[in-house]
């Protein structure tokens, strides 16, 4: 071994106990500092902090990334699937379809529309939206008559683009709109077509944990109706159009100019970063398979590995082995939102939706950043072995 050799790997062995972040946005600044600081200051310098030119750019950059037509940038995902569902006059009386099992902010914007949701459990293998089960509720809605069938909101959950082929199967046979909650899966595709592009309207989101991630909160609208993405314009800056006359009841939900710089400075970075994802998925893969339900993957895929998740009937010890050595872990989601509170009125309560109570006390997500080294990679893989030997 060489003297560097050797440095390198005592340097490696000097920091084996160092805490591992299930996420790293201060990481991948410090990697990316220099194209993130230009971007900055050069916004600083011309003073358009709303709606300045890097915010058009952003949009142009997303629409040539995914394919979409256009591209609608706002204040944050959230906001993205409320002003989608607004532009189609979804509102009270209507019912928009989820899953279950994903995070409250899908439920959250249907029921500020005004808008019903209604809870449709997900598959098994992969902890997206069952076709199949959209089917069935949709016709239970349907038959009970009290609510207009109108949307259905799939999310990408952990990264991993929807089976939006079968689902729009169900959906153009019951005359819904589909909206993708791809708030997980920016740099994902399926069957070579990119996330952005799978549904006629697609909302993202831009937290820093997310695979393009800005320095605060973020999102976009992309589509492929042109004339769409002009009346989203106009909703998200108080209805009003180019001569800023109030046209229709709007709301301010604008993407900060800075954000649209530090994402321009990141998008060149995402193939390369969700590569290094993908090559440590395969490492965890590889060295867990044999003793858990390694993440979920669909043929013809490219996760955006927004989280890697496993799944294993001895969850609980896998994170305090973790835990103990200052690995961070967290469980996406403990409860399904047909169960929490606010949301209890619009499902049928426990056991009802048994695959996304099954996933809530198995599943665990797993460090994976670009950030990470094969030597923290290590320590994941054997405090997982070590919680699951005894």
């Amino acid at each position: 071994m060489s003297a560097s050799d050797s440095a390198a790997a005592a340097a490696a062995a000097a920091h084996t106990d160092d805490p591992i972040a299930l996420f790293d946005p201060r990481g991948q600044y410090l990697r990316l500092q220099a194209d993130i600081d230009a971007r900055v200051a050069a916004v600083l310098a011309h003073g358009a902090y709303v709606n300045g030119p890097e915010v058009g750019e952003l949009e142009d950059a997303l629409c040539r990334w995914t394919g979409a037509a256009a591209c609608v940038a706002c204040a944050n995902g959230t906001d993205a699937l409320v002003m989608s569902m607004l532009a189609h006059g979804i509102g009270p009386g209507d019912a928009v379809f989820v899953p279950a099992f994903t995070y409250v902010a899908t439920a959250g914007a249907v029921r500020l529309t005004g808008a019903t949701p209604v809870f449709c459990d997900v598959l098994e293998a992969t902890a997206n939206l069952d076709p199949a089960d959209l089917d069935r509720q949709i016709a239970r809605v349907r038959k009970a008559g009290e609510l207009t069938p109108r949307a259905v909101l799939p999310v990408d959950l952990y990264g991993l683009p929807a089976d939006y082929a079968r689902i729009h199967e169900v959906v153009l046979a019951n005359r819904l709109l589909v909206i993708a909650d791809a708030a997980q899966s920016m740099g994902a595709a399926r069957d070579g077509v990119p996330a952005g592009a799978l549904a006629r309207m697609t909302c993202v989101s831009f937290f820093p944990t997310k695979p393009l991630g800005c320095a605060g909160d973020g999102g976009a609208i992309l589509t492929q109706d042109a004339e769409l993405a002009q009346r989203l314009r106009v909703l998200r800056t108080h209805g009003t159009d180019a001569s800023r006359t109030a046209v229709e009841l709007g709301m301010n939900n604008r993407l900060d100019t800075l954000q649209a710089a530090i994402l321009l400075a990141k998008l060149s970075h995402l193939a390369p970063e969700r590569q290094e994802r993908e090559r440590l998925a395969e490492r965890y893969d590889a060295d867990l398979a044999e003793i858990v339900d390694p993440a979920p993957r669909d043929s013809g895929c490219d996760s955006a590995w927004a989280l890697y998740t496993i799944r294993s009937g001895r969850r609980d010890a896998i994170q305090r082995s973790l835990s103990d050595r200052r690995i961070a872990a967290a469980v996406y989601y403990t409860v399904p939102v047909h169960l929490h509170p606010a949301y209890r009125a619009f499902g049928n309560g426990p056991g009802s939706l048994p695959v996304s109570e099954r996933l809530a006390e198995r599943v665990l997500s797993l460090p994976l950043t670009a950030e990470m080294t094969q030597v923290q990679a290590d320590r994941v893989v054997q405090a997982v072995r070590d919680a699951l030997s005894g």
